[in-house]
């Protein structure tokens, strides 16, 4: 197991260099060009990886299959399907710009393709590989290196001071990393410990809706709600995770958006892009708050996974508080698809 294989890998993938995973050869199609996929894969063979959920929007794998994202389908190469017709079967932005040529033939994956688009995933990259070119890899790593990369256990205190903020004077932040991820997580203590569970907020970073105040999502109001609401109760927590988009990165949250803007709603956004509708790991947030001392609180959230995901990875939940925000104009349809799709209560 070596986590410092999997940054490394991670940095070649968002490089454009080529790597192997559990022995395959693989070159992310994203950042792909036409030198480096000729240098990769001389005699034109390398099939193209995509998600499950991905080949079945181009209807090429049984929608079944589809049920999960991490199933990889392997495309067999053909003579059209150059480095812009692997583009087009990566990207659904280019859905509507693009017709696909054909016919294309699925074949079965090799070994690591379930883990390379895990990887994918991770680098904030669109889950799409040439597979099995010739070039020498910069990194081989296998799925367990990927496994130690997002270990939440391996999380540690940084650093800590006082941090008075607008709704609460009386809070400090607490720095949070491990040693292969650059995503560096905070906690916001408010108050005072009572004796009692504290109030805890599970927030995901939202640049768009946290700083730059958009329209399209209610993640700037929860979070400034939820400082008030923490604030009030005397004591408690805010979790800020570095899960941006439920786990997609920020570049893909915005290809979702721009999916959005065509008529898909925010789940059939993120299956369009290859992804799973939330790709959170909420081990991250139980790992902060062992490390705080708190192995049970008030959770204030409308969205029962996040309940499971804490109890799941050993922290007591003995109440769900409601976190409820009018909707407007521009996220109506989101609030009502996270009811109807995703189970929140709102």
């Amino acid at each position: 197991m070596d986590a410092r294989a999997a940054a490394r890998a991670i940095d070649a993938l968002r490089r454009g260099w080529p790597i192997a995973v559990e022995g395959t050869p693989l070159l992310a199609v994203e950042t792909a060009d036409a030198g480096r996929l000729a240098a990769f894969d001389p005699a034109g063979e390398a099939a193209v990886l995509i998600s499950a959920g991905r080949a079945a929007t181009l209807k090429l794998a049984n929608q079944l299959a589809a049920a999960d994202p991490d199933q990889p389908v392997l495309v067999e190469r053909a003579p059209w399907l150059d480095l812009a017709g692997a583009t087009a079967l990566a990207d659904p932005q280019l859905d509507l710009a693009t017709p696909l040529k054909g016919p294309y033939r699925t074949i079965t994956p090799l070994p690591g393709a379930a883990a390379a688009l895990r990887l994918a995933r991770i680098a904030g990259l669109l889950p799409a590989f040439f597979v099995g070119g010739a070039a020498a890899p910069e990194v081989a790593i296998t799925a367990v290196d990927i496994d130690a990369h997002e270990d939440a256990g391996r999380l540690t205190i940084a650093t800590r001071a006082r941090l008075p903020v607008e709704g609460a004077e009386d809070a400090e932040i607490v720095a949070f990393r491990s040693p292969e991820s650059a995503d560096e997580h905070v906690a916001l203590l408010i108050g005072q410990p009572t004796g009692k569970p504290p109030l805890v907020r599970i927030h995901s970073e939202c640049l768009t809706g946290d700083v730059l105040g958009s329209l399209k999502c209610d993640c700037g109001p929860q979070l400034h709600a939820a400082i008030r609401a923490i604030a009030a109760s005397g004591w408690g927590i805010l979790l800020y995770l570095r899960q941006e988009g439920r786990g997609i990165g920020l570049v893909n949250k915005l290809r979702a958006y721009q999916l959005q803007d065509q008529g898909f709603d925010t789940v059939d956004a993120n299956i369009r892009l290859g992804f799973a509708v939330d790709a959170r790991d909420f081990r991250v947030a139980a790992r902060m708050l062992g490390l705080l001392g708190q192995r049970q609180v008030r959770l204030l959230t409308n969205n029962p996974a996040k309940v499971a995901g804490l109890e799941a990875a050993g922290i007591a939940v003995p109440e769900r508080v409601p976190h409820h925000l009018p909707p407007n104009p521009h996220n109506a349809r989101y609030l009502a698809t996270k009811r109807d799709r995703t189970g929140h209560q709102l």
